[in-house]
């Protein structure tokens, strides 16, 4: 049934890691102390606790970088929960870690990658692909609203900017698809059709075109049941000669009446 959560529920925990996300950025700018390592510095064991922080930690020097991603964050999340909230908590967990380790085990260069616009991508690849598997047309609308809306962030999973992390965007977008798969039978589904449901009770459908072949064939074999009758019924003539014509000058005249 959709949706799944209330507008409450779908509203208070973005926001929530949204307030989470604003105080590591305001500590950031607060205290001397080099946040940007509890990113993630690929392919080292340091830097594997970044799978953990990264998506918290923004540049202090730039607001622009957190804003950015706040409102995407705010808006993508808020749609996980209020439409597939039996298995939100699940997928966003899940993309967490996967977009993290990822992008750990992938990324060549070693520096460190901050920001949650991997998750960004997770979220936004997570509702459309599972739109398009679920083949429900609520969920749907939620994918044409993905692509219509942050359609064009497709293009920062490639190497474009030099200062931006296309490999995290690469990894959550990939992370995303990956549990659309995997959370394809769980959550919202679409409403089954009554023949889908006798089918798992057992109950099998009238095969209604066995029945007018079987109608068919039925009316082929008495068709061919009267031809076979037809053929036994013997038909004699007998010539009868004509009887001699009356001469009409012989012919009595009528009576006449005056």
């Amino acid at each position: 049934m959709i949706p799944t959560s209330t507008p409450f529920e779908a509203l208070f925990f973005p926001a929530l890691l949204l307030v989470v996300m604003w105080l590591f950025y305001w500590a950031e700018n607060l205290f001397i102390y080099p946040f940007h390592e509890l990113g993630v510095l690929p392919r080292t064991f340091s830097g594997l606790k970044g799978v953990f922080f990264m998506p918290l930690i923004h540049s202090p020097r730039e607001i622009e970088h957190i804003v950015n991603n706040s409102i995407p964050t705010f808006v993508l999340t808020a749609t996980l929960i209020y439409f597939y909230k039996p298995i939100a908590l699940r997928v966003f967990v899940l993309l967490w870690i996967m977009t993290g380790f990822f992008l750990w085990a992938y990324a060549d260069h070693q520096v460190y990658h901050i920001g949650i616009s991997g998750i960004i991508y997770g979220l936004a690849s997570f509702l459309f692909t599972s739109g398009v598997l679920r083949k429900y047309l609520p969920l749907q609308a939620i994918s044409l609203f993905v692509v219509f809306v942050y359609g064009s962030m497709v293009w920062g999973i490639f190497p474009m900017e030099q200062r931006v992390s296309w490999e995290g965007h690469l990894m959550g977008f990939f992370s995303g698809i990956v549990l659309a798969f995997l959370f394809r039978e769980k959550g919202p589904q679409r409403p089954k059709f009554q023949y889908e449901i006798e089918k798992e009770m057992g109950i099998e459908p009238p095969d209604f075109e066995a029945e007018w072949r079987e109608k068919m064939l039925q009316a082929e074999r008495e068709e061919e049941e009267l031809l076979k009758q037809a053929a036994q019924i013997h038909i004699i003539y007998h010539y009868k000669p004509n009887e001699p014509e009356v001469n009409q000058e012989n012919k009595p005249e009528d009576d006449k009446h005056v």
